[in-house]
């Protein structure tokens, strides 16, 4: 009999998180506890409550926002 395979989060990574990618995971969190689950509401709950972007020429948007998760997904 086979057993079940799965994948825990831990092992996909490619090293620690930085303290960015934390806070942007703990504000992802708080803002789906308040039910707030499209890229706009996230985009203005981040200007509102932080953390902003590691560029700090811009202010999040759903685009900006996209990209970034695209670019720490792929990272």
């Amino acid at each position: 009999m086979q057993s079940t395979l799965y994948l825990q989060p831990h092992q996909a990574r490619k090293s620690e998180p930085t303290a960015y990618e934390n806070l942007l995971g703990d504000s992802l969190e708080r803002a789906f506890g308040q039910d707030i689950v499209d890229l706009e509401g996230l985009a203005a709950y981040r200007n509102e409550h932080g953390p902003q972007p590691q560029h700090t020429d811009i202010t999040w948007t759903a685009q900006t926002l996209a990209a970034e998760l695209k670019r720490l997904g792929n990272d």
